[in-house]
This record gives structure tokens, C-alpha cells and sequence, in this order.
């Protein structure tokens, strides 16, 4: 592994998100956002014919103005004297998202990397990155350095997307992360629950601690990729910690 990009790897957090709702059951929802959403909806395919209250448990956490953030898994790579690397994935999750949005920004300002620093995601420039800031501009939150896009030309958001990476220009559909984790021989995070089952594990079961692990299972099959794709070895499995 070269210098140049060990260097690189250093000022990288690895970041997946997971959301639901803003709340367990369409009746909940503000007046004024119910009509909102059926609006929305109406222009969303439908295609088991859901009523209007189990079509808003399935499709609201993916969209920032009707969901919330219950959980951010953050992985950063470290290295020895060897210049072997570690995996260190810490989760910040709670039921109070504004808590978890504060504390994910307190991580990533105090990063040593400073303003070198970059974070990455599959599917970040269109999901997790835009999803963090719509959410910490709704609770009142300033955007980090690193999550400001104004005025910024595209080379000069240090941003990485393990998705856009795989396209290599092309305008290809969605790839999903378990997918190029199956091509690229990485083990799966999808052993105890999967997306778009996140909602009613949350409501249903109320059991965050699996959604955290899940989400961390997910930090842990990014930054595999990442390193897959810059071919490099995986790095291994006892040397990954996952703090929950």
C-alpha cells in the first residue's frame, strides 16, 4: 500500500445512515404534513396497493422531509507501526435525532484531519449526505465544514461515494452496496435484518440495538469495498472493532 494513499485513508470517515418515519403511524403525522405526503404519494409507484397509512410506513423514512435519522455508523481506518490497518466503527444513535445529528458533528469537527477531511458513503451524494444536512437544517443544526456545499466548485467537496466510483461516468441504474460486496467476495451485512425492514424493527420491535448493528455491518462492508476498489487486501476481520 503506498504512502500517498495510506495518507489518504487517515482523513476518511466511512458513514451509513439508517432512518424511519417521523412517526409510527400515518394518523400521528401533522394535519398539514398528511396532506403533504398523500400528495407526494400520489406521484410514488404503489404497485401492492397499500392504503395510505402502511404506503407511509414503507416509503416516508427514505425521503428527509417525512423521515427521521435514529442512527449514524462511523468507521475510521487506523494504522500501526507495520502500517497494517485497523477498523474502528463507532454508532451514533438515539431516539432524539437532533442528539444524534449534534453528536455526529462534534466526530467529525474534531477529526484530526481537519479540513482534509472526507467523508464516504455508497449512495452518499444522493442519499446519506444530502439526508444529514436536510435534517440538521430542520433541528436547528449548522452545517459542518465538510457537509457545506454552497459555493463550492465539485472537486472541492470532500466527498467520496463508493456508487458513483462503480459507474465510472457511465449513467448506469442504482448499484446496491450488497450487491458489489457479492462480486468483490465481501461478507454480507444483510444476516439479521435488511432496509427496508429498519422501520418496523424500530416501531414494531423497538430495538434500535439491531438497527445499530446492522448499520454498523454496513460502515464495515463500505469501507471493504473502498478498499476493493483502490485494490487493496480486506482488511481483517480481527482487526475491525465495532463500538456500539
Amino acid at each position: 500500500m503506498e504512502d500517498s494513499f495510506i495518507k489518504q485513508l487517515k482523513n476518511i470517515l466511512f458513514i451509513d445512515i439508517e432512518t424511519v418515519s417521523q412517526v409510527s403511524d400515518f394518523e400521528l403525522l401533522d394535519e398539514r404534513l398528511q396532506k403533504l405526503w398523500l400528495k407526494k404519494a400520489a406521484y410514488l409507484q404503489n404497485s401492492d396497493n397499500l392504503s395510505d397509512a402502511a404506503f407511509y410506513l414503507k416509503k416516508a423514512a427514505i425521503y428527509a422531509e417525512f423521515g427521521k435519522i435514529i442512527c449514524i455508523g462511523i468507521g475510521g481506518i487506523i494504522f500501526d507501526e507495520e502500517n497494517k490497518p485497523s477498523l474502528r466503527v463507532k454508532m451514533v444513535g438515539g431516539d432524539n435525532e437532533a442528539e444524534v445529528l449534534t453528536e455526529f458533528k462534534k466526530i467529525i469537527e474534531k477529526h484530526k484531519a481537519g479540513s482534509n477531511l472526507m467523508l464516504c458513503a455508497h449512495n452518499g451524494k444522493e442519499f446519506d449526505f444530502a439526508y444529514i444536512c436536510r435534517r440538521m437544517l430542520v433541528n436547528g443544526i449548522s452545517l459542518p465544514k465538510v457537509l457545506q456545499f454552497a459555493g463550492k466548485k465539485p472537486w472541492e467537496i470532500n466527498h467520496l461515494d463508493t456508487l458513483d466510483l462503480w459507474k465510472f461516468g457511465d449513467y448506469k441504474h442504482y448499484t446496491a452496496l450488497d450487491l458489489l460486496a457479492a462480486i468483490f467476495d465481501i461478507p454480507s451485512s444483510k444476516n439479521d435484518i435488511s432496509g427496508d425492514q429498519v422501520n418496523n424493527v424500530y416501531y414494531l420491535e423497538n430495538d434500535r440495538a439491531k438497527i445499530e448493528r446492522y448499520c454498523a455491518a454496513d460502515v464495515v462492508v463500505l469501507t471493504q469495498l473502498y478498499m476493493k476498489m483502490n485494490n487493496c487486501a480486506l482488511i481483517e476481520e480481527e482487526n475491525i472493532e465495532i463500538r456500539l
